[in-house]
């Protein structure tokens, strides 16, 4: 913590800061191994405070770490606090990750002499590199979501509801230590896989289905994203031949992928074949995302982004084909760029019929 805290501060002479106000909850969990803070004030001289309310007190002071922890009581505002210690440190530059209106017109108004910087490409530039100890925690979420996606596989089968292959994902996952689902799970069949969030309903799986299961585990806060789709029984010749031309735009794709490569490029290299096949109109979503503490996070992997691709980032790799009162094919995996390539952290069959 004290090294994500001081690596912040490095960037303080630079950008011409005396502090830091961090807001977003997941943020403050980057810098204090705790979830739950209010405010979190870095100040490029001192230690760090993490304001937190009563509620949280106690929990706080036995899991932050790298910072001091201030209570904010019942009749308190933690923005007030906050805005006195910055005037008591007489910082005439501060910059913040993302403040909402209200809370930005609050400091603006508590703090007429100090310039308030919108900073949070900082904090970005830190998060999109994963430490060994968030790829150790990304393992072992993509295990459990591995796991989870056979415990679909073996579940579905027709007169299944969506939501009870659901609870079987989740339940999978759970047994296997994960900390719970990194985002809603999906099971969406039939004339439903065409919808690319379709989540889980009281449908019953038919056969002959398309079936597009999109999981994830969290562990250590650290999360995990992975997507097949199955046919319940024999597939159609039309199911199979989307489903093969969505797995080899996925496959040429991710061996597109490693450290100094545009994420726009990545992303032409599977959205091209797809155009080619006469496709390109029903793939409507960017390539991929990266992946961490939150499910979505930079760099994206979309057309006219251009992120360099760098060691460390965690990205999932997903084409997608979805035809509206037909059904929808997607395949993903989250991956783990390299210097030469990329590694595949999610790993389970990309079988199409199961049953």
């Amino acid at each position: 913590m004290e090294s994500r805290v001081n690596t912040l501060k490095s960037f303080f002479e630079k950008e011409k800061l005396d502090g830091y106000i961090i807001a977003d909850e997941i943020n403050i969990l980057y810098f204090t191994n705790f979830l739950g803070g209010a405010r979190l004030l870095v100040s490029g001289e001192g230690e760090s405070v993490l304001y937190v309310y009563g509620v949280n007190y106690e929990d706080a002071k036995e899991t932050a770490r790298g910072c001091r922890v201030e209570l904010v009581k019942m009749d308190e505002d933690a923005d007030k606090k906050v805005a006195e210690q910055v005037k008591g440190s007489r910082f005439e530059r501060v910059g913040f990750d993302c403040l909402d209106a209200s809370a930005y017109l609050k400091f603006a108004e508590a703090l007429k002499d100090v310039k308030l910087k919108d900073k949070e490409k900082l904090i970005w530039e830190l998060r999109k590199v994963k430490d060994e100890t968030e790829l150790r925690h990304m393992r072992r979420a993509a295990e459990q979501t591995s796991e989870g996606m056979k415990a679909a596989f073996e579940t579905i089968r027709p007169g299944v509801r969506e939501y009870d292959v659901a609870a079987e994902i989740e339940y999978t996952m759970r047994g296997l230590g994960s900390w719970g689902v990194a985002f809603d799970t999906t099971v969406a069949s039939g004339v439903r896989s065409a919808y690319p969030h379709g989540g889980c309903t009281d449908r019953k799986i038919r056969k002959g289905d398309l079936v597009v299961l999109d999981i994830g585990a969290k562990y250590q806060n650290y999360r995990s994203d992975l997507t097949r789709t199955v046919t319940v029984g024999k597939p159609s010749p039309k199911q199979a031949k989307i489903h093969e031309l969505v797995r080899e735009a996925q496959d040429r794709a991710f061996q597109r992928v490693r450290a100094g490569v545009e994420a726009c490029d990545v992303d032409a290299v599977a959205r091209g074949l797809i155009e080619k096949e006469g496709y390109g109109q029903y793939f409507v979503h960017s390539l991929g995302h990266g992946v961490g503490l939150d499910i979505h996070e930079p760099p994206t992997l979309r057309p006219g982004r251009k992120d360099m691709l760098k060691v460390g980032n965690v990205v999932t790799v997903e084409p997608g084909i979805y035809i509206v009162d037909f059904g929808g094919v997607r395949i993903e995996d989250t991956v783990l760029v390299l210097k030469g390539g990329a590694e595949k952290l999610t790993k389970c069959s990309y079988d199409l019929r199961v049953g």
